[in-house]
């Protein structure tokens, strides 16, 4: 049965009693599924301009070209200062400056007009190639790929020769139009990097059992700047300079370290690469790691074995290593493995990167991942309409971020104010006015929901209504740090909010964020948001339904577990559009929310 998700209502007003049998109505009227697009085959074969299909395919917003372009465009050079000597050497008579013998030199371009006219600046992704793969899949994700480094993996020991199989996947790329060159020789050493006995990591983060030093990244560093793809074998030198096999991860490992190492270097010594044109510029910090297999994703409980959309590896890793259901082993052999190699590989890249573990059945979604860095559906999204979308099958990618640690505060006093305030004036633009605020939250705070050091929150009160026995779950505050908005925070601080609200009472609900474990019963979650918000659309795609109050929007999430019931008891019936209990509902609620103060100056 199709999701019941209700549309917009009327508009409230004076007369928002006499209209409320016509906008019941009205707000149950759209089905949702019916907006959804059709569903694209994973195995259709792309045209031969794949590139912008894919790029069409992707929908990019202005948020997601803004940070397509501030990670993959040209990186503005701060200019340098005028020397003591250039500046003496302007103040001489320019006659006489004349009059001494230059010897010609071939000119050189103006930086500036070498960055218009050519203004590529070479970023790299990690990409694991999982196989074994036919011809047929090889030339499929052979077609998906575009300018990334790519590091060969795979831990089949009864495989083909690993040199073989790196020249196949050269030619393969080779014949769709890529340059690519094989670098036989081990770029990793093997064992931990001496000074590792100095570095503390995380307790539970398993460091690669291979290193690199700057200077063993020549042969990639120098295929880059001729435009090529260095296509790695997973080799590494011992203690007798002897090239070893090793596991495909410790060399993905090593490298998204000692990349990030060599260009913190390069960073630190401009001068070094000032003779080097744009186009010959490479920052070897990877952005990306692309896991490339015949799996898919992480299959996850929550889905019934669909894998994960988006996964927030500082607060979910170890929970999904606890509901990892055994047949999933066989199903799914290297999904735990590849896990570890995203935590331990975004550990050492940037904030602001991703991991995707994708089958090579959907090789448009490597191009979808690099342009957008979302995943393929947004994981907030109500469950029933995810269970219910036809684009969610067992070839979905993951995507994978680094993310943030989440907590739920229960009290007005673990509020750690001066954070908040920042974070609230930062996020809404406005000033708090702090007294009234905290004094509301102190009589009415029902739960709040923190990620990371305070650089998103969801805070819910309770605001008692004439005529409920139990007073309405309002969210006050929805805010995010707008230097972390666009990199999976929003995301993992809803889905959060869901499960210590109106998603309680279900399974997977039983998230690791500190709050109540997906026990107890799913509430109504109500909000408001101002009509001109350009929020708003995000909050359309998120809420059971809304109305018109006037300058707001009244939203609202039902329970989640409640809808189930109903839909239970009437078994194939169907819900009729408006309920017992839902009647009324809507006069109250605006009538209490619209009462609520502002909480600015």
């Amino acid at each position: 049965m199709l999701p019941r998700i209700p549309a917009s209502c009327a508009r409230a007003s004076s007369s928002l009693s006499s209209t409320r049998n016509h906008t019941f109505k009205a707000f149950y009227a759209t089905i949702r599924s019916l907006r959804q697009p059709p569903p694209e085959p994973d195995d259709a074969p792309l045209p031969d301009n794949d590139f912008i299909v894919s790029i069409l395919r992707a929908n990019p917003s202005l948020r997601d070209t803004r940070s397509y372009l501030a990670s993959f465009g040209p990186r503005p050079k701060p200019p340098s200062a005028p020397s003591a000597d250039r500046l003496v050497a302007a103040s001489k008579d320019l006659s006489a400056a004349q009059s001494i013998p230059v010897a010609l030199e071939h000119p050189k371009p103006s930086p500036v007009l070498s960055s218009i006219l050519d203004p590529v600046v070479k970023r790299t992704a990690l990409v694991k190639f999982q196989g074994p793969f036919t011809d047929v899949q090889l030339d499929s994700i052979a077609r998906g790929m575009w300018t990334m480094t790519l590091c060969r993996g795979g831990n089949r020991m009864n495989g083909p020769p690993l040199i073989e199989e790196t020249m196949r996947i050269v030619t393969t790329l080779e014949k769709q139009g890529a340059r690519a060159r094989p670098v036989l020789g081990a770029v990793v050493r093997l064992g931990p990097k001496p000074d590792d006995d100095d570095v503390t990591e995380s307790p539970d983060l398993t460091p690669p059992e291979a290193h690199t030093f700057p200077s063993d990244l020549v042969p990639i560093r120098s295929a880059l700047r001729a435009g090529e793809i260095p296509v790695i074998p997973p080799f590494a030198l011992d203690s007798f300079c002897r090239s070893v096999r090793v596991d495909s991860n410790d060399v993905l490992g090593a490298l998204a370290r000692g990349m990030v190492e060599a260009a913190e270097i390069d960073n630190l010594q401009p001068g070094t690469s000032s003779d080097i044109l744009p186009s010959e510029d490479v920052d070897l910090t990877p952005l990306r790691l692309m896991i490339i297999n015949r799996e898919g994703g992480v299959p996850s409980y929550a889905r019934s074995g669909y894998p994960h959309l988006l996964i927030n590896l500082s607060s979910e890793y170890s929970h999904i290593h606890d509901t990892f259901h055994e047949p999933w082993h066989s199903t799914n052999p290297t999904a735990l493995s590849n896990l570890a190699l995203a935590r331990t590989c975004l550990n050492y890249m940037p904030p602001t990167s991703s991991a995707v573990m994708v089958s090579h059945r959907s090789p448009s979604s490597l191009i979808a991942n690099l342009i957008t860095n979302k995943p393929a559906l947004s994981s907030s999204l109500p469950h029933a309409l995810l269970q219910g979308n036809r684009r969610l099958t067992a070839h979905t990618p993951t995507l994978l971020r680094r993310g943030l640690p989440i907590r739920v505060l229960r009290t007005a006093n673990d509020i750690d104010r001066p954070k908040m305030n920042a974070l609230l004036e930062q996020s809404f633009g406005r000033t708090l006015d702090q007294q009234p605020f905290y004094e509301r939250l102190e009589r009415t705070l029902d739960f709040v929901v923190v990620a990371g050091d305070y650089v998103g929150a969801a805070i819910v009160t309770n605001e008692p209504c004439a005529g409920f026995a139990e007073p309405i779950s309002y969210l006050d505050k929805f805010a995010v740090l707008p230097s972390h908005q666009g990199d999976g925070t929003v995301d993992f601080l809803w889905v959060a909010l869901h499960d210590e609200s109106y998603g309680l009472g279900h399974p997977f609900s039983a998230n690791p964020n500190g709050g109540k474990g997906g026990v107890g019963e799913g509430r109504d979650l109500v909000w408001r948001s101002r009509a001109n918000n350009p929020v708003n659309k995000w909050y359309f795609e998120r809420s059971s339904g809304h109305m018109r109050m006037g300058p707001w929007v009244l939203f609202w999430c039902d329970a989640e577990k409640r809808l189930k019931l109903e839909q239970a008891r009437r078994a194939h019936a169907g819900m009729s559009y408006v309920e017992e209990w839902e009647k009324g509902r809507l006069g109250q609620w605006a009538d209490v929310v619209e009462k609520i103060p502002s909480a600015w100056k």
